[in-house]
């Protein structure tokens, strides 16, 4: 039946109950237990226990004349309810039988248990509280295009438990963090979601105009340089776990919005901020996951303490093995056509480029069990402190699992002459059409110049994150509501 012709069937049925006096829409019943709670309280010595109200959407209808079976689902599970025409009445059958899958209704009653052995909610009283005008689809039979899921995220959550728990599971893993670094001394905060200087990464943003004042404004790609404003202030611990917006290209790995969590602590370096990753990590493992171990698309990954810590030359030495100086050799001679060719401009910084190079195009998707890589070229990296035993290099890590980046961090650079010449540089590379690079803030290098402490900076992708504690390999299944392109005309689900 096409869904049209079940629309105007539903419909007529709305009508119906409209004109028989019986609200639809009805909003003055509430269940006083979950759908999990009533069935847990089942005592099969009790052959009359007490009655309760329970509400959901009903996902399963079987009519046999004067009485009927059906299913009704909760956020907390699915339950059976047996109605008969005798007991609550003709006029209430008569408006239950108007009833449709994806109705959501409420029902009370006591539970028994049929001869086939399934408590079952014995109704005494009915109330329809949404009447459905669509059908759901066929036990998801109808929704099999993942970006059809996505972009109908409501019925991907009706019509399939494992989406649903992904879900609860984000909430969890964010709520654990929360709580595991307010337990530490970190104090959550809030900074601009639009700014007039977009800062703290390479990257382009998303571009607006306020029109009572007259100005750009840009959404934000991090909020680094607020969170180390506050470092200034006085605060010694801050974090915002919150969206940013990238105007970047969409990926399995990437989505525009996406949500990050950054901290800072001051009198910290990059090797705390290891010790602080290792420890959220296992926080969220030992109390949401209930495992250090956990299985990622076929392999196990161990989340052991600690996280083997190695620098990027060693382990694309590890990697590669004798063939090492040979790529070296060749991504020295490549890196002008890399996309760091904006650094190369000599043989030491092609140097220098061609260990990320080789990095990014031949080991980092190998690295499968975590690892923290440090020991970055700081001209990658214009807001890291430079080392002291090579200022080369920065004191600076990324976190490695499954063959993609979780986690970057490192010692905060708060020299405001450094940070002034390389916001200089980098407005150099923004004139000759570089729009990832960061544009000058000269009211950050004023705080600095009024002082910041010495300072670890710690930022984790809490949706890469969720793809590998709920084993998935998209970015999209992990976003309640990714960026799609739209449709000219939306599908539509098949009909029951």
């Amino acid at each position: 039946m096409e869904i049209d012709e079940i629309t105007k069937i539903r419909e007529e049925k709305l009508k119906f109950l409209e004109e028989k006096g019986v609200n639809p829409y009805y909003n003055g019943e509430k269940p006083d237990i979950t759908v999990a709670e009533f069935l847990e309280s089942f005592d099969e010595s009790v052959p009359e226990g007490p009655a309760h109200k329970v509400a959901g959407r009903m996902i399963l209808m079987r009519m046999h004349g004067k009485a009927a079976f059906a299913n009704v689902k909760d956020m907390s599970g699915t339950v059976q309810i047996y109605v008969r025409q005798d007991e609550v009445g003709p006029e209430t059958y008569e408006i239950f039988k108007k009833a449709d899958i994806g109705d959501i209704v409420c029902v009370t009653g006591h539970l028994f248990k049929t001869h086939k052995g399934e408590v079952t909610v014995h109704v005494k009283k009915f109330q329809m509280l949404t009447k459905s005008l669509m059908p759901l689809p066929e036990k998801w039979h109808g929704i099999t295009d993942i970006e059809l899921r996505q972009r109908k995220r409501y019925l991907d959550l009706l019509m399939n438990d494992d989406v649903k728990n992904i879900f609860i599971k984000r909430t969890k893993v964010i709520n654990q963090i929360r709580n595991f670094l307010a337990a530490k001394g970190f104090l959550e905060v809030e900074t601009p979601m639009m700014q007039t200087i977009p800062g703290g990464a390479a990257a382009r943003p998303f571009k607006s105009y306020h029109n009572a004042l007259d100005m750009d404004l840009y959404f934000r790609i991090a909020p680094e340089l607020f969170l180390k404003r506050l470092l200034v202030g006085g605060f010694e611990k801050v974090f915002e776990l919150n969206r940013n917006f990238r105007n970047e290209g969409i990926s399995t790995r990437h989505n525009p919005e996406f949500t990050m969590l950054e901290l800072y602590a001051a009198y910290n370096d990059y090797l705390d901020m290891m010790d602080i990753t290792e420890a959220i990590f296992a926080d969220v493992l030992d109390n949401v996951i209930g495992s250090r171990v956990l299985e990622y698309q076929g392999q196990m990954i161990d989340f052991s303490l600690p996280i083997k810590r190695v620098e990027l030359s060693q382990i694309n030495k590890e990697t590669v093995g004798a063939d090492y100086d040979k790529k070296i050799e060749h991504y020295t001679k490549t890196a002008k056509e890399s996309k760091y060719s904006k650094y190369a401009v000599n043989e030491k910084n092609s140097r220098l480029l061609a260990d990320i190079l080789l990095f990014e195009h031949e080991v980092e998707e190998k690295i499968i069990q975590p690892t923290f890589v440090y020991n970055y070229p700081s001209l990658i990296s214009p807001l890291a402190r430079r080392s002291d035993a090579n200022p080369d290099y920065s004191d600076r890590f990324e976190l490695y699992i499954a063959g993609f980046e979780v986690a970057n961090a490192y010692s905060e650079l708060n020299n405001p002459l450094v940070q002034e010449s390389n916001f200089q540089e980098q407005e150099k590379n923004r004139a000759s059409g570089d729009l990832e690079a960061n544009m000058m803030d000269m009211d950050y290098i004023e705080a600095l110049r009024i002082g910041m402490p010495p300072a670890g900076g710690l930022g984790i992708g809490i949706d890469r994150l969720l793809m590998l504690l709920t084993n998935q390999t998209s970015i999209r299944e992990v976003i309640l509501f990714p960026l799609l392109k739209p449709e000219a005309k939306e599908q539509q689900p098949k009909a029951e």
